[in-house]
């Protein structure tokens, strides 16, 4: 892959948090599976992704913390380039140690936990900001008991994961991510692995981070937490950005025919604003 041409960068912003994704493409093999996203979410924002298996959405949400290399464009947060540093007039892509440390700034929960197995949960959460943040066991681990309290599970610090259900889990991880002190959290489907009757515990902790001025970035399903949450609702289809707008443009009033067949299939009728 030939490094991504040198944009103009902006300077390093002033806020906490700003998101900027600048006609991002990327490509597994002959499929294109981002054709030129751009993107920029404000700090503290809650943006929702949504679209169909496929569109591009779980990609595009890795490549912000430089799980996926892009082929073109290029991602910063607070001004600071993700994954790349300039140099000769072209982007060259950071050393493993460098990638590493701009993702303690960067909180991530994915699908399926990826919680250690062989660690109690306030040793999940322990575990970065003492190997990667060095910060010392003491402080990590008061503010692991802080975070395990914050999501509803103060009573599960010395349990192992295998004991813990699939909403317990993936609270655990919810914390796990808060423990780095991220600008920004992001949030691959983090109730598609959940059985329906724990999918509440795990949305109503991150409303609680909505409301606690995080910036966040949601790929989901759930449609009623989009309406309910987000303060801009994103439709991909195709590795594309089809439409983006408030939750009540895009659930009351669609503009693209993709967005509404979509809509269509995933809302049940008695669905409401």
């Amino acid at each position: 892959m030939n490094s991504p041409a040198l944009p103009a960068v902006a300077a390093a912003a002033a806020t906490r948090g700003l998101v900027e994704i600048s006609d991002v493409h990327k490509s597994f093999g002959q499929v294109e599976v981002l054709r030129g996203v751009s993107l920029t979410v404000e700090p503290g924002e809650v943006v929702v992704i949504l679209g169909p298996s496929g569109s591009g959405k779980s990609t595009l949400l890795r490549t912000i913390n430089h799980l996926e290399k892009v082929d073109a464009g290029h991602i910063s947060v607070d001004g600071e380039l993700v994954g790349y540093k300039a140099r000769g007039g072209r982007l060259h892509e950071l050393r493993e140690k460098e990638i590493l440390a701009q993702r303690t700034h960067i909180g991530m929960v994915f699908q399926n936990f990826n919680l250690f197995p062989h660690l109690t949960a306030v040793e999940n959460i322990i575990e970065a900001p003492v190997y990667a943040q060095h910060r010392p066991h003491a402080q990590a681990r008061a503010r692991a008991l802080e975070l395990l309290e914050r999501v509803g599970l103060s009573d599960k610090v010395d349990v192992y994961p295998r004991q813990l259900s699939g909403g317990q889990q993936q609270r655990v991880a919810i914390a796990r991510a808060l423990a780095l002190d991220p600008k920004i959290v992001l949030f691959d489907e983090p109730t598609s692995a959940l059985d329906p009757e724990l999918v509440g515990e795990v949305l109503d902790v991150i409303r609680s981070l909505a409301d606690s001025g995080t910036t966040l970035i949601v790929v989901t399903h759930e449609m009623g937490f989009a309406r309910d949450v987000a303060d801009r609702v994103v439709f991909m289809d195709q590795g594309q950005i089809v439409e983006e707008g408030t939750p009540l443009q895009i659930f009351g009033a669609p503009q693209h025919e993709r967005t509404k067949a979509f809509l269509s299939k995933v809302i049940e009728p008695a669905f409401n604003l």
